[in-house]
């Protein structure tokens, strides 16, 4: 039996700071403090848990490169129990624990329209002196790359080898339905045909199949060991081979069969090879021949034989129906049968050329606007607006987003939306995260995923751990939240065994 598919998504943005003479550091900080009331107040994210550098094949890897953050950096934990804050250069909002891929959309829209409140209130505070731009996009055209991470509860027992095998062929040639197209060629390899579009944007930056990296040596498959949970039961992949996506669906169907794919592994036993799933050879080539052809006829070497990203996906839809059909229980929040339906409908339309693949897929609804404005305007394929036009698909800027005016189709509305940009995830510990901070935001020193650091008055702080996702939900502490007035009588109502004293560390 599966775990149940806990997710959720970190999306850094791009930033420009129009007018100003700050770094982007700078610029994104102006941003992350925007969001609270006085631009001061956002709680304190808590570093004490933070091990980027433990790796998922075995120890801890002091060479992996792995930049320090800044903890002196704007980073915040929200009252809906995400996290917002400064990653290196960009702002980046990560979306509270999720149970299915549907909440995963509706939180990911809820990040979009706080960074949007953010451009409004420093841009409004900064008058006319200048103005803060940001994308929801990968690249800055000058081949740097930013990400958008997903990440997935995953019972510890799957060895990891067996799961950065398998899991590859799904991140390589997903891509046909959640990659969010590009013009040009950023990092082309010598002797590389540099195709006019692609299908995504950050396959051209990924140099390794499996690595611990994330800035730098990219691998499809991230090996970081950080499970934000109970180690001895869980491990979180985190996936770092995806595309920052406007379209919902393709958000949706980006999580939901990555998920899916997920919990048949959990269920494979000792011999996959039973499943006759695709296993790629050379999947750091296979991600850039997969983004260099739109036309999707393009073959890649799989342990099946050659393949398009196409008929890859297909096989992977089938070894997903079998195991659903064979009585499977659904691990992504009664989503499983709807997303089931909507990836072989995408598949489909892919595959026959049928237009109503751009209501769903990001590069196609770009493609076509970016063919557009090129037949109206007689330009070159490499000409500097089509790249402009590119750009503004992804512009956080309500007026000037392009992804908004081409005809994507919704899976949240508007109104529950505004609701998440405050309200956390009721069915996993986001919300004893978020309900703590919205009802004592002054006795909450730090947070992070998997605990939360009070001030009750007594000489030492107290840290109350939450090592299972799904404790710490509505159903689990709402009673007894709603039972206490205060930070002491809730650390009470605890108890002793659930609570425990925070030392000081330098080191901290």
């Amino acid at each position: 039996m599966s775990l149940p598919k806990i997710c959720g998504i970190e999306t850094e943005y791009g930033i420009l700071a129009r007018g100003l003479d700050i770094t982007p550091m700078t610029a994104s900080s102006l941003l992350v403090n925007a969001f609270s009331e006085d631009g001061l107040s956002l709680r304190a994210w808590d570093f004490a848990d933070e091990t980027p550098a433990a790796d998922a094949r075995g120890g801890w890897r002091p060479e992996a490169d792995y930049p320090e953050v800044d903890v002196l950096m704007s980073n915040s934990v929200l009252t809906n129990g995400a996290r917002y804050y400064v990653d290196h250069a960009h702002p980046e909002v990560s979306t509270p624990e999720c149970v299915s891929p549907l909440q995963v959309v509706l939180y990911d829209r809820a990040a979009e329209e706080i960074i949007r409140d953010s451009l409004n209130r420093a841009n409004d505070r900064l008058g006319s002196a200048g103005e803060l731009i940001a994308h929801k996009n990968n690249s800055d055209g000058k081949g740097n790359s930013y990400g958008c991470h997903e990440n997935y509860l995953v019972d510890r027992s799957l060895p990891f080898g067996r799961l950065a095998s398998l899991v590859t062929s799904h991140l390589v040639t997903r891509q046909v339905f959640c990659g969010s197209g590009k013009v040009g060629v950023e990092c082309p390899r010598e002797g590389e045909p540099r195709p006019p579009f692609q299908i995504s944007q950050r396959a051209d930056f990924f140099e390794e199949a499996v690595g611990l990296e994330t800035t730098v040596r990219r691998p499809i498959v991230n090996t970081r060991d950080e499970p934000h949970a109970d180690p001895e039961r869980y491990r979180r992949l985190h996936v770092i081979a995806g595309d920052a996506n406007m379209s919902e669906v393709a958000t949706y169907l980006k999580v939901g069969t990555t998920a899916l794919l997920l919990a048949v592994m959990e269920t494979l036993g000792e011999d996959p090879s039973a499943t006759k799933w695709p296993v790629l050879l050379d999947p750091v080539t296979a991600v850039r021949q997969v983004s260099h052809d739109p036309g999707l006829t393009a073959t890649v070497e799989t342990s099946r034989g050659s393949a398009s990203a196409l008929e890859v996906q297909w096989i992977l839809h089938s070894i997903v129906r079998r195991w659903l059909d064979a009585g499977a229980e659904d691990p992504i929040g009664g989503c499983a049968e709807d997303v089931m339906d909507r990836w072989s409908r995408v598949l489909g339309w892919l595959e026959s050329g049928d237009p109503r693949s751009a209501r769903w897929v990001d590069w196609v609804a770009k493609r076509r606007i970016v063919d557009g404005v090129a037949a109206r305007s007689n330009l070159d394929s490499d000409h500097a607006r089509l790249r402009a036009v590119d750009l503004q698909y992804h512009d956080m800027r309500i007026d000037r987003n392009l992804a908004a005016r081409a005809g994507l189709e919704t899976l949240v509305a508007i109104e529950a939306v505004r609701e998440a940009m405050t309200v956390p995830p009721r069915e996993t510990r986001a919300f004893f995260r978020g309900e703590c901070i919205r009802r004592w935001p002054d006795r909450v020193v730090s947070a992070n995923w998997d605990s939360i650091v009070f001030d009750s008055g007594e000489p030492a702080l107290q840290r109350v751990p939450m090592m299972d996702p799904l404790k710490g939900s509505r159903a689990h502490v709402g009673d007894l939240l709603d039972s206490v007035n205060d930070v002491p009588s809730l650390l009470a109502a605890l108890g002793s065994s659930a609570v425990e004293d925070v030392v000081f560390d330098p080191g901290w």
